[in-house]
C-alpha cells in the first residue's frame, strides 16, 4: 500500500485491533531466533538520554530530542505469526510508518518498533521499555476477518487496519513520552489520535481517500471482533476498552465528522445512524483541535 500523506497546521509530510494492550510491562518474551532489523532511518547507537536540558520541550535547535523510530521485524515460527509477519515485511510497513513518525515528531529518546510473534492478536506501547509492538497475529487475525467478510481485497484491508492500530498505539506513545494530559480513558483517546492523523487533509485541503478507507476498514475490523465475540459479558463492560461496536461507531462518525459530504454513504447506507451522525462535525472538530493543540510543541 502506498504511504499515505499526515498533514498538520502547514506541515506536509508522507507516512503511509484487534488488542491493544497499552502494556504496562511486555509479558511475552522474544523468540530466541535472529531478528531482521530494517533502517527507518535507524541508529546503531543505544537509546538516548534525551532532553538533555531537562526542560521538558524540543529545542528550537532540537539538539536535545535526538530520537528516533527504529523498525525490527522479529522471526516467526506459528502459521498465524508467520502469515502476519510476511503480510507485514512484504509491504514494508513497520519502516514506513517508523519513517513517517521520524519525519514528524520530535523523540525524547530511540523508540523500537517491534513485530514479533505474541502468541495472540494484540499490538502494546511499553512505558517501562518506550516500544512499541505490533503482534504478527494481529495482522493475521484482521487478515482472516476481511477474508471471511467476503472482501474483494482481504489483505490492502488488513494493512490498513495495521497502520490504524500502529496510530492508536502512537497515541499511547505520545501521552507517555510527552506527558500529555488526558480526561477520559486512555484507550478512547488512543483511537482519537488514529483517527485525527489519518484524517487530517492535505496541502490541498482534501483529505486523503486512502486515509479514510484505513479509518473505515479498522472500523469494520470491531465489527468484526463484535460479531465474533457474541454476548457482551460483565469483563467487556468493565474493560478499559470500550466495546467493540462503541469503537466501530466512534470511528465512523469521526470519519463522517471530517467530511460529511464525501462520507455521506456512512448515513445513507445504515452504518452509521442518522441521530449520532448529526453530531459528528463538531466532534471532529473539537477531537482534531485538541490534538492538534496537544502535539504542537512536538511536531518536526
Amino acid at each position: 500500500m502506498t504511504v499515505t500523506r499526515w498533514a498538520i497546521a502547514a506541515l506536509s509530510l508522507t507516512l503511509i485491533v484487534g488488542g491493544c494492550g497499552n502494556a504496562t510491562e511486555s509479558s511475552k518474551s522474544a523468540p530466541a531466533n535472529s531478528t531482521v532489523t530494517v533502517t527507518a532511518p535507524a541508529t546503531s547507537e543505544a537509546p538516548k538520554a534525551g532532553d538533555i536540558n531537562a526542560n521538558g520541550t524540543p529545542d528550537s535547535s532540537d539538539k536535545d530530542w535526538p530520537g528516533k523510530m527504529v523498525a525490527t521485524y522479529e522471526d516467526a515460527t506459528s502459521p498465524e505469526a508467520v502469515t502476519g509477519r510476511d503480510l507485514m515485511r512484504n509491504d514494508h510497513l513497520l519502516e514506513d510508518l517508523a519513517e513517517g513518525i521520524n519525519q514528524s515528531l520530535k523523540l525524547p529518546v530511540d523508540v523500537p518498533l517491534i513485530g514479533k510473534e505474541c502468541g495472540e492478536a494484540n499490538a502494546f506501547w511499553s512505558p517501562s521499555d518506550k516500544s512499541m509492538t505490533i503482534c504478527y497475529e494481529d495482522a493475521a487475525e484482521a487478515l482472516k476477518i476481511y477474508t471471511d467478510d467476503g472482501d474483494a481485497d482481504p489483505r490492502a484491508s488488513a494493512i490498513n487496519s495495521e497502520i490504524a492500530t500502529f496510530y492508536h498505539e502512537t497515541g499511547h506513545m505520545a501521552i507517555d513520552l510527552y506527558q500529555l494530559p488526558i480526561t477520559g480513558r486512555e484507550e478512547d483517546v488512543a483511537d482519537q489520535l488514529a483517527a485525527y492523523v489519518l484524517l487530517t487533509p492535505g496541502d490541498d485541503g482534501k483529505i486523503d481517500p486512502a486515509s479514510v478507507q484505513a479509518v473505515k476498514d479498522f472500523a469494520r475490523e470491531f465489527r468484526g471482533y463484535s460479531d465474533s465475540n457474541g454476548e457482551i459479558d460483565e469483563g467487556q463492560l468493565a474493560d478499559t476498552h470500550s466495546l467493540d461496536k462503541t469503537r466501530m461507531y466512534n470511528l465512523e462518525c469521526w470519519v463522517y465528522g471530517a467530511d460529511p459530504v464525501g462520507n455521506a454513504d456512512l448515513v445513507s447506507d445504515g452504518a452509521l445512524p442518522q441521530d449520532r451522525a448529526e453530531g459528528c462535525q463538531d466532534e471532529y472538530e473539537k477531537l482534531s483541535d485538541a490534538w492538534s493543540s496537544l502535539l504542537g510543541p512536538y511536531f518536526k
